[in-house]
């Protein structure tokens, strides 16, 4: 693809990614101009001159604690300014897997009230211990659904993507006494974005190794109301060409790319319409 001039995403890492290179590769071949950054650095240098952010996956700090608070705490307290400006302008930004984990400790999803005082707020939800326990680094199909998100814009509803998972700390809940209330409440504002499911596109509803981790109502992603910010679990970035498939041999030569392009290119549609 032609490059987008002038139009750049941060990626941000720290001690413990290891996605990053991966997904600025990605971003080059979509024609959009990859910057990795040390938190330290983003801190001195900002965020101005961006216009995506990107968290990729890893094991931030080791995930001590629980997987994503630290990062989350940390870029908080650094770069609180430029994230509630870059929030202001309405730029996107996406977590995968790790990054996923951040986004929701930081309250920036799913954000059922708006992003207001985000980052101050509790977490509303949490991506806990997978069920059954264990790291698991599989493929994974899931499904596209209906949704108010920017990173699925042009991808059929009902549409079967296969991205590999790679994960201990997957399983995406909401607290109990809330767990009806804000299910209907992510899928009626359009937040619910991708779900584990069967070959055909069927709902997994839980079942192992369909769904890997658990998850409650087989979600593999969702967005904030807004539609700008994505998580996800599943890896696009590890699904962007076709040798990536793992079964690419039995198809004689692999085809130009796999399924994860779909969500890069949607970022660069998006930047293109808004800049």
């Amino acid at each position: 693809m032609e490059p987008l001039k002038g139009v750049k995403a941060c990626i941000i890492r720290v001690g413990g990614t290891n996605c990053d290179a991966e997904t600025r590769r990605a971003l080059v071949d979509t024609g959009i101009e990859g910057e990795v950054l040390h938190l330290k650095r983003a801190a001195r240098l900002g965020l101005e001159g961006y216009h995506a952010l990107i968290l990729p996956g890893g094991f931030s700090y080791g995930d001590y604690v629980r997987a994503g608070v630290i990062w989350a705490r940390r870029l908080t307290s650094r770069l609180r300014r430029d994230l509630e400006k870059f929030l202001d302008e309405e730029k996107p930004i996406i977590g995968i897997c790790n990054g996923f984990q951040v986004l929701v400790e930081m309250g920036l999803l799913p954000s059922f009230d708006g992003l207001g005082h985000l980052l101050d707020r509790d977490p509303q939800a949490v991506l806990a211990t997978n069920e059954p326990p264990g790291y698991r680094c599989r493929w994974v199909r899931v499904r596209v659904e209906g949704s108010k998100c920017i990173f699925t814009q042009g991808i059929p509803e009902g549409a079967v993507l296969r991205i590999p998972v790679a994960h201990s700390e997957g399983r995406f809940t909401f607290p109990k006494e809330k767990e009806r209330e804000y299910l209907e409440r992510l899928m009626e504002n359009g937040q619910l974005v991708l779900r584990y499911c069967l070959n055909d596109g069927s709902p997994a509803h839980g079942r192992y190794p369909y769904n890997p981790n658990g998850s409650l109502y087989d979600i593999a992603g969702i967005c904030d109301p807004s539609g700008r910010i994505l998580g996800l679990m599943p890896h696009p970035e590890r699904a962007y060409y076709g040798w990536q498939l793992p079964d690419w041999t039995r198809m004689g030569e692999p085809p130009p790319y796999g399924d994860g392009r779909l969500l890069f290119q949607a970022l660069r549609s998006y930047l293109e319409r808004s800049i």
